[in-house]
């Protein structure tokens, strides 16, 4: 009986840390990994540790879908192998966004993780020939909003995303739009959805660029300059905001005069 009892508490500790790291270890790690060192491949290393030991743990599920993505933005993507390699990057965030949700389906982030990975493979295979993946990331983004329990700045996120799903529409004719079920796209309403994600973070770079590129499609070059001068000024947040900054800059040149 006392080998039985050892051999259980043997098993339920071994269930809880790796090489000395318990799950809750990895997972701030992971964090700091993503948003301080911007470090995507030791990020998904040690949220797959995390996954190792509990792979049930929601907390760890949408870690693993958000590293994939993260992971997957910065592969070389120059031929078709390593195109291809990035796409399964995605299809895997999708599969780890699709088990968080299935562990907690009332918690706003996995909705979010589902509406990021739906959307990089849309991006991938090309809008409008993914109807059907944009109309599931317009309705994760909603359901996430409703939601609203993962915090604000996952509030932000879901915000963001779907202001950009309507931009992004938007870059064809309404009437064509229509055809194909793509006909909710608005560019005011993707607007308003920029606006209030960047009241909630207002020094995040990518916010503000895909505001102004919305304004621009407006022809709205008076709030588009806005956001466009004030990207110069802010902290860097994110490992992009290097590139995007200097977006911003060749995109405040080109509107200068209008």
């Amino acid at each position: 009986m006392k080998n039985i009892i050892f051999f259980l508490i043997l098993t339920f500790s071994s269930s809880l840390m790796l090489n000395g790291q318990s799950v809750q270890d990895l997972i701030k790690k992971c964090d700091e990994y993503i948003e301080v060192k911007f470090d995507n491949v030791n990020a998904l290393k040690t949220i797959e540790q995390a996954y190792k030991i509990e792979q049930n743990n929601f907390e760890v599920l949408w870690r693993m879908s958000r590293a994939y993505v993260d992971y997957g933005e910065h592969l070389p993507s120059k031929t078709s192998a390593e195109k291809e390699q990035q796409l399964k990057m995605f299809e895997k965030a999708l599969e780890f966004a699709e088990k968080a949700i299935q562990v907690s389906p009332n918690n706003s982030i996995g909705y979010i993780r589902r509406a990021i990975a739906n959307g990089k493979i849309a991006l991938f295979k090309g809008v409008f020939k993914s109807i059907g993946l944009v109309n599931a990331v317009k309705q994760d983004c909603e359901k996430a909003i409703a939601l609203n329990n993962g915090g604000d700045i996952q509030q932000s996120v879901a915000l963001f995303v779907l202001a950009r799903a309507h931009s992004k529409v938007c870059e064809r004719p309404k009437f064509a739009r229509n055809l194909i079920g793509l006909g909710w796209g608005d560019r005011e309403e993707a607007a308003k959805l920029f606006e209030k994600a960047i009241k909630i973070r207002p020094n995040f770079i990518m916010y503000r660029l895909e505001a102004a590129k919305n304004f621009i499609g407006m022809e709205n070059y008076q709030k588009a300059k806005e956001h466009l001068s004030v990207i110069q000024n802010l902290p860097k947040l994110d490992e992009d905001d290097d590139e995007y900054r200097a977006e911003a800059r060749k995109l405040l040149d080109e509107i200068k005069n209008k």
